[in-house]
């Protein structure tokens, strides 16, 4: 069992109890999903692009990544219906906090520069997004192979109704947020 899952039940969930005054174990926030999507304009000019950050993308979540299709044809972008446009991935259950350790533990200290992440990225029902502008900061991804550096974007999505219950939940789980 994943060392976040243990730390959720342990710490997370009495502190969650204490600090909201919970008195139904199924109130308590708990994590549902966690979504990753690149987006790659680039590919339209180099296909091959695309099996490679499903590759890449692969090998940082443990789990085979989706390619996404263009929904509409856009002249001006040079873009037709149907055309390779992305990559992503839904985690859940152990690879979802598998990865969510990874990411707080490992991968976001060695961002550059790194202060924490934006208290503000919340979207009014407990849901978290946050941008990674480079994603050589994972450590699955070895310096040597890489073609191109691009960013992602990771949603956690949690049951809580709002933004507090959701920030309290990241912040014991070990979130590394701005003061």
């Amino acid at each position: 069992m994943a060392r976040l899952v243990n730390r959720y039940k342990n710490e997370v969930v009495p502190a969650l109890k204490k600090e909201f005054g919970y008195t139904n174990a199924m109130e308590i926030p708990r994590l549902k999903k966690v979504v990753i999507n690149v987006g790659l304009g680039d590919a339209l000019q180099n296909p091959k692009l695309i099996e490679v950050v499903v590759n890449e993308i692969s090998a940082i979540c443990g789990q085979r990544a989706v390619v996404t299709k263009a929904k509409k044809s856009i002249a001006s972008f040079k873009l037709r219906e149907g055309m390779s446009i992305g990559v992503m991935v839904t985690l859940r259950s152990s690879r979802m906090y598998e990865f969510l350790d990874r990411l707080m533990n490992v991968a976001l200290p060695r961002v550059r520069d790194f202060r924490g992440v934006s208290p503000k990225a919340f979207d009014g029902k407990g849901n978290y997004a946050l941008g990674i502008k480079e994603h050589i900061i994972f450590p699955e991804i070895s310096l040597d192979k890489i073609e191109k550096v691009y960013g992602m974007n990771i949603c956690v999505v949690s049951t809580a109704k709002t933004d507090e219950e959701a920030r309290a939940l990241l912040t014991h789980l070990g979130m590394p947020f701005r003061k």
